[in-house]
């Protein structure tokens, strides 16, 4: 499951005992050599689906991580990409790797730009957002887009119920709920909670108009649904006053302290 390269059984239960941030603080020096890096191939599928839809000026990362997003954002941004993750280790890891990117360490739900992007995408990390917390996410992404501006959002199919990857992510979501409940802080990480009607629902009361595209070319399900999806939310344009307004760049600072 993991390379020489990546953390040892060791690592993994100090990080999975600590908060979200800490624990994400100890694995950046190690996270691209673990799974839980998104693969090139569900980032290419991203970036050439995005392609028809550009290109665009400024893009923006949420939850960046070591920044693997990045390779999409600059595949399809004419302007200056910005990551964003609430991790110094993580951000750390993304400067290091993409020094010509600008990173912002905050919460993703209290975002600190408005009206700035022309895209934001993001990669991966619904799961460390529980369902009550995602409308401030999600009212966020919408508050840092421009008009017109579109959020693009990759989910991958929910597992066929009698498969091995449905047994997983079910025992690893009851896991991580008795983990929370008997241990502080918590550490929220969950497969299931996310589903795709609810995602739009969220999206739409944000003020999005959601759409979808399914990636195909990272094959098909055997009841012939593809294995992902790209949820396409896009910021309704409000030609009246959009070019009367003058935008400011992201902010460059810290927004959020450790906890």
């Amino acid at each position: 499951m993991f390379s020489p390269q990546g953390p040892s059984l060791r690592e993994l239960c100090i990080q999975a005992l600590s908060s979200v941030e800490r624990g994400y603080d100890l694995l950046a020096p190690k996270f691209d050599h673990t799974p839980f890096r998104t693969p090139d191939s569900f980032l290419g599928a991203t970036a050439d689906a995005l392609s028809e839809l550009g290109p665009f000026d400024h893009g923006l990362d949420v939850c960046c991580g070591t920044g693997a997003g990045m390779l999409v954002l600059r595949s399809v941004c004419q302007g200056g990409i910005t990551g964003v993750d609430f991790s110094a280790g993580m951000l750390a890891q993304a400067r290091s790797a993409h020094p010509d990117a600008t990173w912002v360490r905050a919460d993703a739900r209290a975002l600190p730009f408005t009206e700035y992007f022309n895209l934001a995408v993001s990669f991966g990390a619904l799961g460390h957002f529980l369902p009550t917390e995602r409308p401030a996410l999600f009212e966020g992404v919408y508050r840092a887009l421009r008009p017109g501006g579109l959020f693009a959002l990759p989910i991958g199919a929910p597992p066929p119920l009698a498969s091995v990857s449905h047994l997983a992510t079910l025992g690893f979501d009851l896991a991580m709920r008795v983990r929370n409940a008997v241990w502080r802080p918590p550490f929220v990480m969950y497969y299931r909670t996310s589903p795709l009607p609810a995602l739009r629902d969220n999206l739409t009361a944000a003020g999005f108009t959601v759409t979808a595209v399914a990636l195909t070319v990272l094959g098909r399900r055997r009841d012939g649904s593809s294995r992902c999806t790209l949820i396409l939310a896009r910021k309704p344009a409000d030609l009246t006053d959009a070019h009367s307004r003058t935008m400011s760049p992201p902010l460059v600072r810290d927004c959020v302290t450790s906890t």
